[in-house]
Parts: structure tokens; C-alpha cells; sequence
């Protein structure tokens, strides 16, 4: 049950009021250290004019809550607040969402990523041990970044073959999960078709780790290889990919669909990026020229 150390006693009592279906008034009086009779007495006086005011601001919180389809937390819920020109503090923002229940979605998604980053198993980086690529197909990177669309984000995984630096693998979906990196993967497989032993490096993702990421891994003899923690530069090639399609493609144009966006990063990949595009790690060629000259 969660605690109230530090609190004011009519708050306690709210935290009573709301926790009432839960255990008994006699309990939750009792841990909580505050009498059953002061309880019942607040209940029946008449709520203070501080209360009343609660009462209405908790009215605006919900309604921009609402708005933002729950993903505001109090920091941005305050900000509309005041540029609204409703006085309240941040702090009293936070306590009347606290007190409510009301929870950012994007606070509680990552809550649940974080159990279950904490199940899934880590590799160590063996990036660091193995020597630069000389040929394709031996070392593979991926990775997972999001991109805003409309009032939502869709999240785009693409494979590189970091000889070439060739994307040959990617897919957009509108869900973060094992099925976005498995779709990458399986592109990458049927274009490359490459001999077992080859190395997959990645992040520390549960996309990445996910069972249905291994048993793909495991059927094609793959050896898997991530970040060591904190260090997004083990991943540079990919980021510095991320980096570029947002600059040159994703923030100059706009995408009426995921569709349209989808159909546009599949230009951009195919017939720029891969073809095209000069790369100054190459020796200022395409990744396909890279790859034809070799």
C-alpha cells in the first residue's frame, strides 16, 4: 500500500476516502496513525475554500488530461494550465493527479518496459572483440527509433550491414514490440540470405530480446551482440542513419497517412539512401557502388 510520510492529515484522510473499498476505515486509520473518529469528522464538515478550489482546478487537470488522450504528465498538464492563465503551482498539479489516479500513458508504458527489460536476458557488446567487417553479411546492426505522426508516434526498425552500410531491412509499425524488430529481421534475411555465424548488433530494446527476436536468431545460426548499458554509441551507425532520414526526409515533408509515410521511407531507403547517397565512411560512394566495386 503506498505510504503517506510527510503528508497532512487531511490528506491522509482523502488517501482513506479513496483507499475505503480496499481495507476497512478501522485498518487503514490505524496504519495510516490518524483516529477513526477525526476521519468521520472530516467527512461531515463542510469541504474549506482551499478544497473547493481543488475541486475546480482537478476539473481543468482532467480536461486537459483528456485532451492530450492521457499522455500529458502534471510538467506539461501545468504548462497548458498557465498558458491558460489558471493560477496554480506545479507541485499542486502533481499532488491533485496523484491523489486522482491519473497517470500519464506514456509514464505507465514505461513502467511496464522496464519490468520487463528487468526479465529479459542481456548480452555483452561482442562488437568489442570482434574485428571491422571485410565483406557483407557479417555484421548486421538494429535498431528502433520513433518518429511523430500527428498526435501520435510510429516507431521505424531497420537492419544495416555495417560493411557497406546497405539498409537491408526495415519496417514501421505503430506499436513498439518483438513483431516491429522481427519484421526488419525477416526483410534483411530474405534479401541477404547470409551463412550462419554472422553477428547481430543491437540495443538493449525488449523488442530485441524478446523470445520471438531469439527464436528467429537461434533458427539462422545468428550470434547476438548489445550495447553495453548507457552507450548508444556502441550503435552509431544506425543512430547516424536515424539522424539522417529525420533531417533530409521526415521533418521536410509532411505525411497525411502512416501509409504515405510508409511509402515515402521506402522511396528515400531504396532509391536514394542505398543507391545515391555519398557516404564519407565509403570514401564518398553509395552503399550499393560500395558494394558492386568490391
Amino acid at each position: 500500500m503506498a505510504t503517506l510520510s510527510g503528508r497532512g492529515t487531511a490528506e491522509t484522510f482523502r488517501f482513506i476516502k479513496k483507499q475505503a473499498h480496499r481495507l476497512s476505515v478501522a485498518r487503514l486509520c490505524q496504519r495510516l496513525g490518524v483516529s477513526r473518529s477525526g476521519y468521520y469528522d472530516w467527512l461531515k464538515r463542510p469541504p474549506s475554500a482551499h478544497e473547493q478550489q481543488d475541486a475546480v482546478l482537478l476539473m481543468h487537470i482532467r480536461r486537459v488530461f483528456k485532451a492530450s488522450s492521457e499522455r500529458y504528465g502534471s510538467p506539461k498538464i501545468y504548462q497548458v494550465l498557465r498558458s491558460e492563465g489558471i493560477v496554480i503551482s506545479r507541485k499542486r498539479v502533481a499532488r491533485l493527479m496523484r491523489e486522482n489516479g491519473l497517470k500519464a500513458r506514456v509514464e505507465r508504458v514505461y513502467k511496464r518496459l522496464n519490468k520487463l527489460r528487468a526479465e529479459l536476458k542481456v548480452l555483452p557488446n561482442h562488437r568489442l572483440q570482434t574485428p571491422k567487417p571485410t565483406g557483407p553479411n557479417q555484421q548486421w546492426s538494429s535498431d528502433v527509433t520513433y518518429i511523430r505522426h500527428g498526435r501520435r508516434h510510429v516507431f521505424l526498425a531497420v537492419i544495416v550491414d555495417l560493411w557497406s552500410r546497405k539498409i537491408i531491412g526495415w519496417a514501421l509499425h505503430e506499436k513498439l514490440n518483438a513483431e516491429l524488430s522481427v519484421a526488419a529481421l525477416y526483410k534483411a534475411l530474405k534479401q541477404r540470405k547470409p551463412k550462419p555465424g554472422l553477428l547481430l548488433h543491437t540495443d538493449r530494446g525488449v523488442e530485441f530480446r524478446a523470445q520471438a527476436m531469439q527464436v528467429w536468431l537461434n533458427k539462422f545460426g545468428i550470434r547476438h551482440s548489445m550495447n553495453r548499458p548507457g552507450q548508444c554509441t556502441d550503435n552509431a551507425e544506425v543512430e547516424s542513419f536515424f539522424k539522417t532520414l529525420k533531417s533530409e526526409l521526415i521533418y521536410e515533408n509532411y505525411f497525411p497517412t502512416v501509409a504515405a509515410l510508409r511509402e515515402q521511407i521506402s522511396g528515400y531507403i531504396r532509391n536514394f539512401y542505398n543507391k545515391v547517397r555519398l557516404h564519407s565512411s565509403l570514401n564518398y560512394v553509395s552503399p550499393i557502388q560500395f558494394e558492386h566495386a568490391a
